[in-house]
């Protein structure tokens, strides 16, 4: 087995936190692990979303999920809040819905001792830990934008005044990959605040037997709550200590920089794509490398936690030209043939 190196100098954690840095480390995988277990237990299938789900949280990012209905996307999003031990709320975005139906709304109020008129603010259902923004394509942009402005500022601002939110905060947004008529697709500069693009899949034969049986019976298992909210804080600070190597750093910048038209060296990304990824890609990468590693019980990066997570992090960062469509070839097929030629 291979030593763990030290990880850097940090803040000081909560107590919930062991202070040796190989104790936080295993900390941060039994936690990890026992998180799953309890999202296995309503959640049938789909282990490597939940696990990715689980990078985004504890690297402070957010995640889109593709996925036809019917698929337990908010089975796992609640259940995922129940073992965190947080808050959790649903948006259904609909056409008609506006900004305050987010993030709240100032009302007048009277003041029965001295007959004066006020305005208190009444929060919205963005106050919460846990965010289920279901089809988000589904409402305009500016209502688009209220929540973006969450996710990216970890404050609301209602008339005026800012309003924090509770942290930690994390969005999972879902989008009907089928009926796109009077839809709203987010915008590429929008996508690209996202950490994590995935795709929801159908269930294998067994997992649907599985789900049909377990559904169509009593009531399932407990769900019991595996951190809380200042673990969750802690383990979130623990990431960012983790060291990387030069030559991982060195892949990360590499591989981004590879997919911009202009400036890549590889011949299919010139021809099958017309714009490349962000500098914000390369730093969801480390952090997500970063988080994986810890997962796996190891206190630095290796290119494999990059390579697992180089499509759910680029997928929504590249766009594909004609050439491509033509082909039948996807984003995650080009994103797999330029870390094969790197």
């Amino acid at each position: 087995m291979t030593s763990k190196p030290h990880l850097k100098e940090q803040t000081p954690k909560p107590t919930s936190i062991p202070d040796s840095p190989e104790e936080a480390v295993t900390f941060f995988e039994e936690s990890f692990n026992s998180i799953k277990k309890e999202v296995a237990k309503a959640v049938i299938g789909q282990e490597q979303v939940v696990d990715q789900l689980l990078l985004s949280l504890f690297s402070k990012g957010h995640c889109v999920l593709i996925g036809v209905p019917g698929l337990a996307k908010t089975l796992l999003i609640r259940t995922l809040a129940q073992s965190l031990n947080l808050t959790f709320s649903r948006i259904q975005f609909t056409p008609d819905l506006m900004p305050g139906d987010i993030t709240g709304t100032e009302i007048i109020e009277d003041d029965r001792a001295s007959g004066h008129k006020s305005f208190k603010f009444i929060r919205g259902p963005i106050f919460a830990n846990i965010i289920l923004a279901d089809e988000i394509n589904r409402t305009p942009p500016k209502t688009q934008a209220a929540l973006l402005e969450g996710m990216q500022e970890y404050t609301i601002t209602a008339g005026g005044t800012s309003h924090d939110l509770d942290l930690p905060f994390f969005v999972l947004a879902t989008q009907n990959p089928i009926e796109q008529e009077g839809t709203y697709p987010l915008p590429e500069a929008q996508l690209d605040r996202f950490m994590f693009n995935l795709w929801l899949d159908y269930p294998s034969f067994d997992e649907e037997k599985t789900i049909v049986s377990q559904t169509t019976s009593s009531d399932g298992e407990e769900i019991q709550p595996v951190l809380d909210k200042e673990q969750i804080l802690g383990l979130q600070q623990l990431v960012r200590q983790v060291p990387v190597p030069e030559n991982v750093l060195d892949r990360v910048v590499k591989l981004v920089q590879s997919t911009r038209p202009k400036h890549s060296r590889v011949d299919e990304v010139k021809k099958y794509l017309s714009w490349g990824a962000g500098p914000r890609a390369s730093q969801y990468l480390i952090l997500g490398g970063k988080a994986r590693a810890l997962s796996r019980g190891r206190a630095n990066v290796a290119v494999e936690d990059i390579e697992a997570l180089a499509v759910p992090v680029l997928r929504h960062r590249i766009v594909t030209n004609f050439a491509a469509e033509a082909e039948g070839l996807t984003p995650a097929d080009i994103i797999h043939r330029l870390m094969d030629q790197l």
